[in-house]
């Protein structure tokens, strides 16, 4: 026991150093503590959400506080316990202080939030969390040709908003651009087959035109870029083979695989009921003439 009283009065700095530590273990407890107590009693989905990042982001709060009172007592030891703090993460810590600072980047200057798809790093899905350390994906595409779920659940540090762009899908303008070709033979009724694709694509497409065009009034006020026409638009392109028609329209970025089935569908169906005016082309081989063969 003697030895012991003799161990921290000759050495306060590194007791002092493990009451803090133990100080800050408390207090991450109880975060702990409010976030699984809010996780069982708070049923709304995105109550319960917000409120365990409210809790989380009060205990960091917390902690520097008590940082700051704990050590101003004895400058000196605060000085001594920050220099190896700051030797000890300049080797083993950094992507750690970069994943924090990524939390921070994103939470300020809104980067994405949960609910929001993005694609970062290569992979591509929709947010549905972001915590201090890592954002969590639930992964589009892949093996799946279409924005779908593959199913699998992707966790990425969040220091990667400082080393790549950051596609996001939703943010102030939650629609995209598409596209989709078609040929048409020649020798058909090139008029009608343009009526008709203008048509169905107007009506099908008319709400999302209408809500993006409000919602791009915005971007353009917000950010430097010009004015884009968000109607339906149609581009022919002559080949060797067919007249190729290019649609270009704006949908939900969600919605993309659906709405163009219900657009190829309904154009299917309008060039059926031309009875041959109009006549989708297939690549085909024609023979000219047969050589007479010798016995």
């Amino acid at each position: 026991m003697e030895d012991i009283k003799q161990w921290i009065t000759e050495n306060p700095m590194l007791i002092s150093i493990f009451k803090y530590i133990l100080l800050v273990s408390v207090v991450f407890v109880l975060i702990q503590l409010f976030r699984r107590f809010l996780r069982k009693h708070v049923s709304d989905t995105s109550a319960r959400y917000k409120s365990q990042k409210s809790i989380e982001i009060i205990g960091y709060v917390v902690i520097i506080i008590l940082s700051f009172f704990y050590f101003t007592g004895n400058i000196q030891d605060f000085t001594l316990a920050i220099g190896l703090f700051t030797a000890g993460i300049a080797f083993t810590l950094q992507e750690l202080i970069l994943s924090i600072a990524g939390s921070l980047f994103i939470f300020i200057v809104k980067v994405y939030k949960p609910g929001d798809r993005i694609e970062i790093n290569g992979i591509k899905g929709d947010v549905i969390d972001v915590n201090s350390m890592y954002t969590t994906m639930m992964e589009i595409g892949q093996w799946i040709h279409s924005d779908n779920y593959s199913g699998r659940i992707v966790k990425l540090s969040n220091a990667f908003v400082f080393k790549g762009p950051i596609y996001n899908y939703s943010q102030d303008f939650p629609f995209i651009w598409e596209e989709f070709n078609l040929p048409i033979r020649y020798g058909s009724d090139i008029e009608l087959a343009k009526s008709i694709v203008i048509k169905i694509a107007s009506e099908t497409l008319s709400d999302y035109t209408a809500n993006s065009k409000s919602q791009w009034k915005d971007i353009v006020n917000k950010y430097y870029i010009e004015d884009a026409v968000v109607d339906p638009t149609l581009a022919i392109t002559l080949t060797d083979n067919w007249i190729q028609f290019n649609l270009r329209y704006i949908v939900d970025y969600k919605k993309r695989r659906s709405t163009k089935h219900v657009l190829n569908n309904k154009i299917l169906k309008e060039i059926e009921e031309t009875k041959g005016k109009v006549i989708l082309a297939s690549s085909t081989l024609e023979i000219i003439k047969i050589p007479t063969l010798k016995n």
